[in-house]
This record gives C-alpha cells, sequence and structure tokens, in this order.
C-alpha cells in the first residue's frame, strides 16, 4: 500500500470524526450557549448543506492547482475550521466554524479518490478509494466515541481543538506522502462539467443518494428507536454507534475488495440486501440482540455500496473525474438530509420511530431498480457497438481489398513488354 493512502486515510478520519461527533456533543454546546436542542441541531443541518455546496464549488476553484496542493489547501480549510468552532464565543460563530469545516469534506474526498486511484495499478483502484475511506469508518468506531468521551469530560472545545491538531497531522502527511501530481492535461471547467452529460454518471449519482440515504433514514433516529423500541438506555446507544461503524468498516473492505472485480453484480447484491435488512428492522428493533446484528449489517451492506459507486462514478466520467467525483461525495450528504427528513415526516405523522426504516428500504430498493437499469443501458451500448464493429471491419477489408487489387492491376501493367 504506498504511504500516501495512508495519509488521505489520516485526513478522512479527521473528518469522519468532525462530522459525526457533533451529534454526541450537541447537548453539551446547545447548553453553553443557550440555545434548544433543535437550534442546536442546525450545526449537523448546516454541515451537510455545506458539504453538498462546497463539494463542487471548492473542486471548480481548484481546477487551476495540482490536486496535491488542493488536498493541502482543502485540509488547512479543515483546521481553520474546527478551530473556529473550539474558540468561537457565540452559536452564530460555533455554526460558521461548522460550515468552514464542511467546505473542505466533499472536495477533499472527491479529489483523494481520484489521487488515491491513480497512486495505484488500474485493477486495484477501488481497493485504494477503500482505503482511503477507511479513515472514515475507523473514525466511527474510535475517533467520535472518543471525542465524545473528551468533550463529556472536559468539555466539547477540547475535541474541535484536538480534530483540529489531527488535520495538522493530516495536512503535513500529504505534504510529505503524497506525490506531486500535475493537473490533468487539458482539465478545465467546460470538460468537467461535459461529465454530467454522461447518463452513467447521473444514473451513479442518484444511486448514492438513494442507496445512502436508506441508511441514514433509519440510523438518523437510532437514539430513540433503540431506547423506546427496543429498550436500551441511553448510554447504550454510544456502543450501538460502535457496532455501526464496526460495520461500515467491514462493508467498507468488503465494498473495495470485489468493487475491482465485479463491480455492478457487487452493487446488486448490497442494494438488494440493504432494502431487505432495512425493511427487517422494523421487525428486529423490538429485541436488543436482533437490532445490535441489524444495525451492524445496516452499517456493513451501506458503507459496502462507496468504493464500487465511487469507482463507477470515475469510470463513467473518465478524462474529467474530479469535479464528479466530489459532487458524488456531496451526493452522499444530499442523501443523508433527504432521508433524515423523510424520517421526520413519518414520525410526525405518528407511525413510530421504527416507521423510517420503511422509509429507507424504499429509497435502498430504488437505487437497485436504478443500478439494474444502468447495467441493462450498458449492455445494450455495449451490444450496439458490437453490431456495428463487423460493419466497420468488414468495409476497412473491403476498402484494403480495393487497393491490393489496384496495386496488382498496377504491377502487372508495368510488368507488361513495352512498358519497362
Amino acid at each position: 500500500m504506498p504511504l500516501a493512502l495512508l495519509a488521505l486515510a489520516i485526513g478522512a478520519f479527521g473528518i469522519g470524526t468532525t462530522e459525526f461527533v457533533i451529534m454526541g456533543l450537541l447537548p453539551q454546546i446547545a447548553g453553553d450557549f443557550g440555545v434548544s436542542i433543535p437550534t442546536g441541531g442546525l450545526l449537523v443541518t448546516g454541515y451537510a448543506l455545506g458539504v453538498v455546496v462546497g463539494a463542487p464549488l471548492m473542486t471548480v476553484l481548484g481546477t487551476k492547482v495540482s490536486r496535491k496542493k488542493m488536498l493541502m489547501l482543502l485540509m488547512g480549510l479543515f483546521v481553520v475550521g474546527n478551530l473556529l468552532s473550539a474558540l468561537a464565543p457565540t452559536f452564530a460563530l460555533m455554526l460558521a466554524g461548522r460550515i468552514v469545516t464542511s467546505l473542505a469534506h466533499g472536495a477533499f474526498f472527491g479529489i483523494g479518490a481520484v489521487v488515491a486511484a491513480e497512486l495505484v495499478a488500474p485493477n486495484r483502484k477501488a481497493g485504494a478509494i477503500a482505503t482511503m475511506f477507511t479513515g472514515l469508518t475507523v473514525a466511527n468506531i474510535v475517533g467520535v466515541p472518543l471525542g465524545t468521551f473528551i468533550g463529556q469530560a472536559v468539555g466539547w472545545r477540547i475535541t474541535f481543538g484536538a480534530v483540529a491538531a489531527l488535520g495538522v497531522v493530516g495536512l503535513l502527511g500529504i505534504a510529505r506522502l503524497v506525490p506531486a501530481l500535475p493537473r490533468a492535461e487539458g482539465a478545465h471547467l467546460r470538460r468537467e462539467l461535459a461529465a454530467f452529460r454522461n447518463t452513467q454518471v447521473v444514473l451513479a449519482m442518484a444511486m448514492t443518494v438513494l442507496g445512502f440515504g436508506g441508511v441514514f433514514a433509519a440510523v438518523t433516529y437510532i437514539a430513540p428507536m433503540m431506547t423506546h423500541v427496543a429498550g436500551y438506555s441511553e448510554g447504550a446507544v454510544t456502543w450501538l454507534l460502535v457496532l455501526f461503524g464496526i460495520g461500515m468498516f467491514l462493508g467498507n473492505l468488503l465494498g473495495g475488495r470485489y468493487a475491482d472485480r465485479r463491480l455492478m453484480p457487487m452493487l446488486f447484491t448490497t442494494l438488494g440486501g440493504l432494502a431487505v435488512v432495512l425493511a427487517l428492522f422494523t421487525l428486529t428493533a423490538h429485541d436488543k440482540i436482533l437490532a445490535a446484528v441489524t444495525i451492524v449489517l445496516i452499517g456493513a451492506l451501506g458503507f459496502a455500496t462507496v468504493p464500487p459507486l465511487q469507482k463507477r462514478v470515475l469510470d463513467q466520467a473518465h478524462g474529467a473525474p474530479t469535479l464528479a467525483s466530489a459532487v458524488n461525495i456531496g451526493a452522499f450528504n444530499l442523501g443523508n438530509a433527504l432521508s433524515a427528513w423523510l424520517g421526520g415526516l413519518v414520525i410526525s405523522a405518528g407511525l413510530g420511530y421504527t416507521a423510517p426504516n420503511w422509509v429507507g428500504a424504499l429509497l435502498a430498493a430504488a437505487a437497485l431498480v436504478l443500478a439494474l437499469w444502468s447495467a441493462a443501458l450498458e449492455r445494450h451500448t455495449g451490444a450496439r457497438a458490437a453490431a456495428t464493429a463487423p460493419v466497420a471491419d468488414a468495409a476497412v477489408a473491403g476498402a484494403a481489398a480495393t487497393d491490393a487489387a489496384e496495386v496488382d492491376r498496377s504491377l502487372a501493367t508495368t510488368a507488361r513488354p513495352g512498358h519497362a
């Protein structure tokens, strides 16, 4: 494994920690600023929307510099945002710090995925992308619980200060280990935008929104679901989230391993399995052991889609992958926001805390339908190309035969007496 992938994974670990640790520290932060919990929730919403906006914005701004330099600038922005959060004297400045941090999120993962894929052989690209995303999954196993513990023990500002320090480590690692990859030849905004005219790119991003939305439809409301339905204590929710993180870690490795071999079958299996497990969660949520097992499976199946979906976008947006890759990271967060909103609607309608699981199952099933459609379009395109190839080959062969015949006639004419 190239050491540069380790530097990218450290950056991903820091980003994953700062994104999700806010959920465990929200009561303390809201209390310190004297705002309600729903108002404090803007720190989560603002971050998600910042990722959606920042992913394409920062990537476009970075088209004039090398990818390594852009990754360093993004980690610098990440450090500044977390320091602002740690030192914010008012809630408004805290929110501003969260938004500044989020602007680096999508572009870092998008550009980082392109860089990771370029560091290895073509048949190992998905594995390299998965290695970078391992930092994000490990953050949910180690970073988030540890950050929550530190925040509750000595103050949430220390947590954000520590995350900023982690960002400095990631920045130095990128500066030292990532090779100075030049900008792609001919890379410019018009060419990057042209990738979005590819139906397969759009379908892959739609699969990202719906598939990952299915995961977070359930996970967003896991705390009230586990305490009110499964009967867990509030303190146990942290460990259930650790189980979810373990599932994410395992699923990410699985997706990276098999996406390089059989990408579309991998998507069919994981999206179909995710839809089934989410539907079953409406039943298993009533039992502590079954609920815990289901949470691991949701994390595993959900994150097993990440490497293949990201690689699918890179493959289909060949020649101009950077913006498409970053926008696909924004699509993950768009799925989070969409599913959280839909899950809240069904709970508000009085359908109970397990109702978001049905929402998630429907979203995952819709993503599976898009995956099947994408594969069908690809087969149709391949069949049409194969059908036209013999015609083209025959035309070339005919032209060659005609040219050969003319040469033979010319030689024969030249060889006859009187033409010497």
